[in-house]
């Protein structure tokens, strides 16, 4: 688990190099599935299949602007100054599975999109402070949704995090909202993907015609950041990382 989501990282920061006005989806695809393959492993997104029976095309998720999740990349879709970018990359390594999602500024942005990355970002690391044993996962969606909605932001629940380890997706769901002391307690040892999901706007949202990008109905931005962890006592292990990109582009958020 800690190589296949180390991956992912790494992937993810080769991936930081690229992102730029004037770049397609498309050719960020390409990186990334050249990266995973390269390192022996393979890009668990491609061919895995949706509610309708189709298969996923490409080997990273990569959602702009108001997609909040599940974007396609395509050629024809062209990043620009002011846009963001969430990329969602999963590998499967030596029989595990590594998950990871870091929402990215293209150029410079607005500060009020600023806000909305960096409150998202913060409140991953408030789930992840209450993923501990003895606690439940109540208590990590709780800590996701008071910080967010406290700042006026919506919170995407039609979707949600994960248990995670042969499979991409394992029991227990972990949504980004609910009451502290619900849900299934925490054991030490699970691996589990939280994954706040979060709207400039309302949290309503729409699935496009290609039955796989989420969107917001009301055209309004929304990030999304994601962690592999593993429960512990006392603190949970982050098992991916944002460090490489973080060493290219600087804590921005």
């Amino acid at each position: 688990m800690r190589h296949a989501n180390r991956l992912v990282g790494r992937t993810l920061g080769e991936l930081a190099k690229h992102i730029k006005p004037g770049v397609s989806t498309l050719q960020l695809n390409k990186i990334a599935d050249e990266f995973i393959r390269d390192h022996g492993a393979i890009p668990t997104f491609r061919g895995f299949p949706n509610p309708y029976g189709s298969p996923f095309p490409a080997s990273i998720c990569t959602s702009v602007n108001d997609v909040v999740v599940h974007g396609v990349p395509t050629a024809g879709e062209i990043l620009k100054e002011g846009d963001i970018i969430s990329v969602d990359c999963g590998t499967l390594l030596n029989g595990f599975n590594g998950d990871s999602c870091y929402t990215f500024c293209v150029g410079e942005v607005s500060e009020e999109v600023k806000k909305l990355l960096r409150t998202t970002k913060e409140s991953l690391y408030k789930g992840i402070e209450n993923a501990v044993a003895g606690r439940h996962v109540g208590d990590i969606s709780s800590a996701v949704q008071n910080h967010c909605e406290a700042q006026g932001y919506g919170i995407v629940r039609e979707l949600t995090g994960h248990g995670i380890g042969r499979e991409m997706h394992e029991d227990p769901q972990v949504p980004n909202y609910g009451r502290r002391g619900n849900g299934v307690m925490l054991k030490s040892g699970m691996c589990i993907a939280i994954e706040p999901m979060v709207t400039m706007g309302k949290r309503d949202i729409y699935l496009k015609p290609d039955r796989w990008s989420v969107c917001t109905r009301d055209g309004m931005p929304a990030a999304h950041f994601e962690h592999t962890v593993v429960v512990r006592k006392g603190q949970a292990e982050i098992l991916s990382s944002f460090e490489e990109i973080e060493t290219l582009e600087g804590k921005l958020y």
